[in-house]
């Protein structure tokens, strides 16, 4: 453009101050238009022109106006500043800037010349630079509890920026009096007052956004160190009696940054243990648990240099029954003329408690059964055959059981000596007798038939198979080799011929007759015969 030309743009814009044109509302649209550096920004004319209008575009960095370009009888003007930059579309009168600079930000105004008189309109332009470099520093390395204020400052590069805190990804609640921000240009604050254990669960991260893209921080992580607190014991409510050298222990926890550290007490004395965990072992090494004592933790933070203690927990160590053993009668018990002692003792261990069983069933004092005062032994009198079984004494305490058992042996017998089987049988059948009796040891048995003793010396005596001759009176004598005691039981057997039912009366009296007719003949015989024989004189 030359001087005349622009001599005469000048003179223009002197007049139109005084002819009381107004700048029109939406000729350009409402800015502010943005766009990064090195980009293109086209600024559009919101009204139709007519061919032949004359297009004078301007820029104001606020301190003065200068000329970018001018349309006139369809001629496109650059001026020098913005050569090769900017440019006017003949048609629409847009005007498009590019390859942008951050000076080119500020208020860009078009006036059209037509035959309808003069529309002007003016659109802020900003031109961006890029968000970079957003990064988050710490006043402290560390933070306590309730004690520590921590100030985190967010740092960026760029243009028109607005920041955003987060905590992973929920905004943090400003609320103005504990948490606070504080923004300028090119930074902003977050201030956290007495700062809590939740506030900085990280990551937290700063987001920095202009109008046309955001940045964000690599996560960001603070220490806070807490407590310790909800410091608790386990087992709360453990047994009052715990078994001696088992692996019972106590354990102690707290919620703590950094893990807290822990010592024990014995009532209210300080022992020599330390860690989360007090052994039994370790109790009684210490010469603790004979008796019962309360014992507590304290947990210590060497950060917040704060200790809490848990709640008491009482017991005491009682040592386990063991090696229980019944001791009773050395020599042979007999029915009716002897007595037994039983003796219950352990090697180990409190016994509490003693219970005497007789085969399973609790044996209960009499005027024969006599039991010591502590129960550790019994005496059974006039021992009868009932008292043979199994003994068992059961002694407890509060952490364990034990129990012996002694099988007694009285002797007795024989008693109920009896012999069963068939008292009549038929000839040529078998025959067997049982002899059975109650006895201890068992008893012996030896057989008799009418008196006369047989070779038979177990408890079946068997006729295989019976005659006439087996009929009689057979015994058995049982007999126990250690009461000396011998006891006999008889049964009397009867062989019978075996006769069939199904003979007739006639036949019966023809077998009689016959019979009686041998016999006639016998006697006759005989009678001939002793006539027949000489008889010598006596002469």
């Amino acid at each position: 453009m030359s001087e005349m030309d622009l001599f005469a743009l000048k003179s223009l814009f002197f007049l139109l101050s005084f002819t009381g044109f107004c700048v029109g509302q939406d000729v350009l649209p409402e800015g502010p238009l943005d766009a990064g550096v090195g980009q293109n920004v086209t600024v559009k004319i919101l009204i139709e022109n007519d061919v032949g209008d004359d297009i004078i575009w301007n820029f104001s960095d606020g301190d003065e106006q200068i000329n970018v370009a001018t349309l006139r009888q369809s001629v496109v003007r650059v001026a020098t500043p913005y050569k090769g930059r900017a440019s006017i579309d003949p048609k629409t009168g847009y005007l498009t800037l590019t390859s942008l600079q951050s000076k080119d930000s500020g208020d860009y105004s078009v006036t059209i010349l037509g035959n309808d008189g003069t529309k002007t309109g003016e659109v802020k332009v900003r031109v961006l630079e890029p968000v970079t470099q957003v990064v988050i520093k710490s006043d402290l390395a560390e933070a306590i509890e309730h004690n520590s204020s921590v100030v985190l400052t967010c740092s960026a590069k760029g243009s028109y920026l607005k920041f955003t805190w987060t905590q992973g990804t929920k905004p943090f609640v400003i609320d103005g009096i504990r948490l606070t921000q504080t923004n300028k240009e090119f930074s902003s604050e977050l201030t956290i007052r007495t700062v809590h254990r939740s506030d900085l669960v990280g990551p937290i991260f700063c987001i920095v956004k202009n109008p046309l893209e955001e940045g964000k921080s690599s996560p960001f992580n603070l220490t806070v160190h807490y407590g310790p607190d909800a410091v608790t014991i386990a087992p709360l409510k453990p047994p009052q009696y715990i078994k001696s050298k088992s692996d019972f222990n106590l354990t102690c926890t707290a919620t703590s940054s950094p893990s807290a550290t822990f010592t024990w007490y014995h009532n209210e004395d300080l022992m020599k243990a330390s860690g989360p965990v007090l052994t039994l072992k370790a109790i009684q090494e210490e010469g603790f648990g004979k008796k019962l004592s309360g014992y507590s933790c304290e947990a210590k933070n060497t950060k917040t240099l704060r200790s809490m203690k848990s709640p008491v927990v009482t017991f005491s160590v009682m040592e386990p029954i063991s090696g229980t053993n019944i001791t009773g009668p050395i020599a042979v018990l007999i029915a009716g003329n002897g007595t037994a002692n039983l003796s219950c003792q352990a090697k180990t261990g409190e016994v509490k408690e003693r219970v005497w069983l007789k085969d399973g069933q609790k044996l209960s004092a009499s005027a024969r059964v006599v039991f010591s005062g502590d129960m550790s032994s019994v005496v059974i009198n006039s021992l009868l055959k009932e008292d043979n079984g199994k003994y068992t004494c059961k002694l407890n305490n509060p952490v364990n059981e034990e129990e012996a058992v002694y099988n007694m042996v009285v002797n007795y017998g024989p008693e109920s000596v009896e012999v069963r089987g068939e008292e009549e049988v038929e000839v040529n059948t078998d025959v067997k007798l049982t002899c059975s009796s109650s006895s201890i040891p068992p008893a012996t048995f030896t057989w008799k038939i009418n008196g006369t003793v047989t070779s038979v010396v177990q408890k079946e005596y068997t006729i295989t198979p019976a005659f006439y001759k087996d009929s009689g009176l057979y015994t058995c004598e049982a007999y126990n080799a250690i009461t000396g005691k011998t006891v006999p039981a008889s049964h009397k057997l009867s062989v019978k011929a075996d006769i069939d039912d199904g003979l007739s009366d006639g036949a019966i009296a023809g077998i009689v007759i016959a019979c009686l007719v041998v016999v006639g003949v016998a006697i006759g015989l005989f009678m001939y015969c002793r006539q027949k024989i000489p008889t010598e004189s006596p002469y």
